[in-house]
Order: structure tokens, then sequence, then C-alpha cells
């Protein structure tokens, strides 16, 4: 395993070590004079570097994606760490293990498909269940559903969150739809089940979780509309009517037009599906937060996704309860 990893990277010091690089570009100084700016990264998160001298014989071997082999100054800049690169040069393959530099979720990926397949498959609507089921048993569709992340940055950012992602909505679609029995569920776990699946092709995850060039030119949302309207019709008989909703439940899912969504939801279902969707992303970005060492016992990792830190409410009810008895007399005191 390699050390230390970027969360370690909290204080001024010197290191030896990897890291993925994420981006790669010369830029120029205000006074003009070039420099190579990095973006590297391993499975605990990313941090910019930079090298202002010397650095043309080891950068022109260096591309994104590749792993390297650095010497750096961590300095702190504007309260966050940075690196200056003394030295610079790609890594040998014996020298790297994948599992440093991509992060995956805790759960076992193959119980969690297991329970993808259970889901569809309780699917009512018999059109419904042929189109979700059909999907996630293509076999490409399938390996890319179990490794594929459920973002880049904002929320279940690391192998498997996709299907974590979905298997949460999935569950959730349940209770939602016994709490509210105008919902139809089946619509709700339709859309909880494909909503993302524009993402297995709009994302590349062997390395580093990017963007695939046609993610970058059409989106996840435009990608899947595509992909699920060829099963549907690939599907003989199904009823054009509800061809369209499941198209309208797909386009509308990010809410606002700001937010990327072609349509807003006017269906009740889709309305309900944006806000699922909506507050299990939020929730996992503050998890992730939360679980990160931000050096503050009572406040979480700044999370760039919600642009917040959030107060560790276990540990600081804890403190407060151990203030307020500190505050009780003492009954022998006082006889």
């Amino acid at each position: 395993m390699k050390t230390p990893f970027v969360t370690d990277l909290n204080s001024e010091q010197s290191i030896t070590t990897f890291f993925l690089v994420h981006e790669k570009e010369i830029r120029n100084t205000r006074e003009g004079k070039p420099y190579l700016r990095l973006e590297l990264g391993d499975r605990s998160g990313t941090i910019e570097a930079r090298m202002w001298d010397q650095f043309d014989v080891a950068a022109k071997d260096i591309s994104r994606d590749d792993f390297v082999k650095v010497n750096a100054r961590v300095e702190i800049y504007r309260n966050r760490p940075q690196l200056a690169l003394l030295q610079l040069r790609l890594a040998k393959p014996e020298e790297v293990d994948l599992a440093d530099f991509l992060p995956h979720t805790k759960e076992n990926v193959e119980k969690l498909f297991a329970q993808l397949q259970v889901f569809a498959g309780s699917i009512g609507n018999p059109w419904l269940k042929k189109l979700a089921t059909g999907i996630i048993s293509d076999p490409g569709i399938a390996a890319k559903y179990k490794r594929a992340p459920a973002a880049k940055v904002m929320h279940h950012a690391y192998l498997g969150g996709l299907l974590e992602h979905v298997i949460s909505l999935c569950g959730l679609a349940k209770q939602i739809a016994a709490h509210y029995p105008e919902l139809d569920v089946d619509l709700l776990m339709t859309a909880a089940i494909l909503h993302d699946v524009g993402k297995l092709e709009e994302l590349c995850f062997e390395r580093a979780i990017g963007y695939t060039v046609e993610g970058q030119l059409l989106g996840h949302i435009v990608m899947e509309l595509e992909t699920v309207s060829k099963a549907m019709d690939a599907i003989e008989g199904f009823p054009p009517n509800l061809k369209t909703v499941v198209q309208h439940m797909l386009i509308s899912h990010h809410g606002q037009y700001e937010f990327g969504s072609p349509k807003l939801p006017m269906i009740r279902e889709a309305l309900a599906f944006h806000y699922m969707d909506d507050l299990d992303s939020k929730l996992a970005a503050a998890r992730a937060a939360l679980a990160l060492d931000s050096g503050e016992l009572e406040w979480s990792a700044y999370s760039g996704a919600l642009g917040r830190k959030f107060l560790r409410l276990d540990q600081f009810l804890k403190s407060t309860t151990a203030k307020a008895e500190e505050n009780v007399p003492n009954p022998r005191l006082f006889q």
C-alpha cells in the first residue's frame, strides 16, 4: 500500500510517493514563464501540483491516466494543500497497486447486483418489467453496471457507486409509494434502475474516473434516452404512451433546466423521483464529507458538492451533555 495518501497531506512536509495523473497542462505565469500544472490523485482524493523548473523532459512522456512517482514539497495555500514538484517520472507497472488509486464501494458488488435483479423482477407492469430486466441482463451493460461510479465528484464517486445509489433508490421507491399510494411504484422502480444507465458510457473508470468524449459532448441523459428508447422499440407491442412516460421520467429527473433537465417533471411520479434522486445524492455527499478527517472534532471536511461543512452531531451532543453534567451541583457540598 502506498503512503501517504492525499488526505494525509495536511501540513507542510516533504514526500516521495505515487499518484495517478488526472489532468496535465502547461500554463504561463503573469510574467509569461511556463510551468507544469498537474491534478494528481489516489483513492482518497485529488491534489493540485505544480513544477516550476526543468519539467520539459519529465512532462514530455507523461499523460493523463499515467501513474507517476513524485518527490515534492507539500505547501499550504489558501488553507488547502498543494504540491511543489521537485522530481517527477513515470512509475513502473510493478511499483503501483490499482487498489490504491480508485476508491471502491465497501459493499459486495455481486450481492448488490443480485438485489438489483430482484427489484427489477418485482416490477408488476409486464412491459416495464421486461424493459428493466432486459437492459440489466445484457452482459455488456451488467459488467459496466457492477463497476461504474455514479458521478465523477458529486456523489457515490467510486467504483460500484452507481449500483449502490440505484439499490438505495429502489428501496426508497417502495417506501415512498407505500406512503403516497397515488404513486405508481412500477414507474418509480423503473426510473430508479434506468435513470443513470447513460453514465455507463458517459464516464470512463478504468484508471481514473473521468468523462468519455461522447459523455462530454452528449451527457448521460441524452445517452440513456437513446439506449432505453431502442430497448423499448425492440420489445414488440410496447405501448407508445408508456414509452413517452418512461422517456419523460428519464429526461426530467434532474428536476430543473439549470441542472441539465431538458424538461421539468410534469408527472407525479417524475416529480417524486427527482426529489428521491436528489435526496439520495445529497445525503451521500454529506456522508462522504463526514467520513473524512477534517482535523476538527465537531466539524466535517468541507463538501465541495454541497458548499458547506457538516456538524458531527453525535460529537456535538456528547460534548454539550458532558458540559451540562459538569454544571450539576454536587449535593454533598451542601451537607
